[in-house]
């Protein structure tokens, strides 16, 4: 019995390191995925010392550009369909945050949210855009909502999606952000990254996992293992301080729409209630059968809200 023992310990630790191999997933510089990842119109701006990944779509003419702003783990790409729905008559910006995407790890290190909104003022400065609407998905909803608080002569219109707000209890976190936030694993996770992870977190944020689809995980994944980014998610989440500064979004008088999935279990919709009750006069449409993502998860469906409210006269 205990020779059976030993062989079964011996064949996991085989299996174990077998396992381990073939999930390496080393660092990719950011040279081999610009192909792939950055076509046009994509843009690389230097904004100081940062090298940030940008596409600036539709026509200049347009008095007031609209700017979306992706959450963590995420990228522009996530705003594609919405871009392509808009850019006929709109002007779109998007960009990577620092720490994600193609635009890489912060030149400083610093992944507050307060940060990621003075970064997002500075690059419109830098793009010579005064005023605009802005929106944005989970972390990149918080960043548009301190944008408006720091801005609000800037602001014409927010729009938040799914986004991060309040402190609360989550009812899922997806297990790569649970690697990322746990010592010692969060190293390995450097070096080792198992595709099937990665898909893995990517179905929790949808409401039918059916519609992640191989070519969306291949985007998640390659993003991901651009070089730094694993390490740059680690110390996000470390630096990120749920709830603060929340109550202040009461004061902002920006027209804001409010878009929510029903079936969002990261930043359940009792939060999108919460931001419809703090902001006056701002409207909430929940899609229940959409989860963290629905701008991504059902683009044309949820961008004609948008389109909608963009068109709306805003009061005096």
């Amino acid at each position: 019995m205990k020779t059976l023992a030993v062989k079964l310990a011996g064949a996991l630790l085989v299996l174990t390191a077998l396992a381990v191999m073939l999930s390496r997933a080393p660092e990719r510089p950011v040279e081999t995925l610009v192909a792939r990842w950055a076509p046009p119109p994509s843009d690389f701006v230097d904004l100081d010392g940062q090298l940030v990944h940008l596409r600036d779509e539709g026509p200049r003419s347009d008095p007031l550009p609209l700017v979306l702003v992706h959450g963590t783990s995420s990228s522009l790409h996530t705003w594609e369909g919405w871009v392509a729905a808009l850019r006929g008559q709109r002007r779109v910006i998007t960009f990577d945050l620092p720490g994600f995407g193609l635009t890489g790890p912060s030149t400083s290190g610093d992944y507050r949210s307060e940060t990621y909104a003075r970064f997002t003022l500075a690059l419109l400065d830098r793009l010579g855009v005064a005023r605009f609407a802005i929106g944005g998905n989970s972390l990149g909803g918080e960043v548009a909502w301190r944008v408006a608080l720091m801005a609000p002569e800037r602001v014409e219109r927010l729009i938040l999606v799914d986004a991060a707000g309040p402190a609360f209890e989550r009812q899922n976190i997806p297990v790569g952000w649970i690697v990322a936030r746990t010592p010692l694993l969060n190293r390995v996770m450097e070096h080792v990254l198992p595709r099937a992870m990665v898909a893995a977190s990517v179905a929790s944020v949808y409401g039918d996992p059916q519609r992640v689809t191989p070519e969306l995980v291949d985007r998640y994944f390659e993003l991901t293992v651009r070089e730094g980014n694993r390490r740059a998610l680690a110390q996000r989440l470390a630096q990120w301080q749920p709830g603060e500064g929340a109550e202040r979004v009461a004061t902002i008088r920006a027209p804001t729409l409010i878009l929510w999935g029903g079936r969002d279990r990261l930043i359940p919709p009792s939060v999108g209630r919460w931001f419809e009750q703090q902001i006056p006069g701002s409207t909430l449409v929940v899609f229940d059968d959409l989860g963290h993502v629905p701008h991504e998860e059902d683009p044309r469906r949820t961008v004609e809200v948008v389109r909608s409210f963009l068109t709306v006269t805003a009061p005096p």
